[in-house]
């Protein structure tokens, strides 16, 4: 078990940056590698600051195989089904509370932060902006990333305001080293069944054994656009996909009445991964924007953050149970 938290002199607590027009304070990577999870509940952060200690929690879980979603160290009903997952996929007993059992099987000796250097490869391919009418985004060559930053938050599976204030002072340049976290390998192994519960907003891949080898965050749906019901199956798999906008199919999108060819990008509508399902018109994708997993509705499909669609899809093949349920899950009654 690691030791509880060093304290910051009153110095460095006191800096602060501002990201998307928000204060916060500067977090030192050994405050993360020296946290304690068994302190979580029992020490506040300031309004919207990442808790050292959760960072951890997220990034053990995510290593563990079941998905925060994304690592920004905010506790949450993502964070709590997380560990609902890591139970349930441990024959604990599942009320998504992280208990001295739950903890003391979570901890490990790596460190959770670690430095990186910024590559040349890192700089490349990004673009100015990403317009939110699909009629200007049909105009795009690609839809990339935006910044050095958010595409080093998506490969580490970090929030963009954990990644700044991890380095509050660093332009992201090539040759600059940066702290990131170590959110492990992907997952592997062969998914048998795939659940997409809709009352919690989770995906849980098992394998052919019955176990759980995998649990997601997920949107299923919306009230306006409800996810199918009963059982499908993955039909085939498209990495990088182009966007095919229908809105006599699919939705309307702002005054778009046409049919339009989006172009492949990790900003993309479906982000990076499509697991095409039987049902038409319906799949598992990714995202370009991973923190609003399970916080606001889908067009029917499954979303998941990319990197989660990424090693769900690295595990699936044609032919896959998918089944939508309502009820039935990893996540805290």
């Amino acid at each position: 078990m690691s030791s509880m938290k060093t304290a910051l002199p009153m110095s460095l607590l006191a800096l602060a940056f501002s990201v998307g027009g928000a204060a916060a304070r500067e977090l030192r990577p050994e405050e993360i590698n020296t946290a304690s999870i068994a302190s979580i509940g029992t020490e506040k952060s300031g309004p919207g600051d990442p808790d050292p200690a959760i960072v951890r929690l997220q990034v053990l879980l995510d290593r563990a195989g079941s998905s925060p979603g994304v690592i920004d160290g905010l506790s949450g009903e993502n964070v709590d089904k997380a560990v609902a997952g890591f139970e349930a996929m441990n024959n604990l007993p599942v009320d998504g509370r992280l208990d001295p059992e739950v903890a003391s099987r979570l901890e490990g000796n790596a460190p959770i932060v670690e430095s990186y250097v910024v590559s040349a490869e890192d700089a490349a391919g990004l673009v100015d902006k990403i317009p939110e009418d699909y009629g200007e985004k049909a105009k795009m060559q690609s839809l990339g990333y935006t910044s050095v930053a958010e595409k080093l938050s998506e490969r580490f599976h970090m929030g963009i305001d954990l990644v700044h204030a991890l380095n509050p002072a660093s332009q992201f340049a090539p040759g600059d080293t940066v702290w990131v976290v170590n959110p492990g390998p992907p997952k592997e192994g062969k998914v048998k069944r795939i659940e997409a519960d809709r009352k919690t907003g989770q995906v849980l891949a098992y394998a052919a054994d019955g176990s759980l080898l995998a649990v997601y965050p997920a949107t299923i749906g919306s009230e306006d656009n409800p996810a199918p019901s009963g059982k499908h199956k993955v039909k085939g798999v498209a990495r990088m996909p182009v966007y095919r906008y229908d809105p006599k199919r699919n939705f309307k999108q702002g005054k778009n009445n046409k049919v339009l060819t989006i172009p492949k990008g990790p900003n993309g509508p479906v982000g990076t991964v499509w697991i095409d399902l039987t049902e038409p018109t319906y799949g598992i994708h990714g995202t370009p924007e991973p923190k609003l997993i399970d916080k606001v509705g889908s067009h029917g499909c499954v979303r998941l953050t990319n990197w989660d669609v990424e090693e769900l899809a690295s595990m699936v093949k044609p032919g896959v149970m998918v089944d939508f349920v309502k009820g039935r899950s990893a996540a805290p009654k």
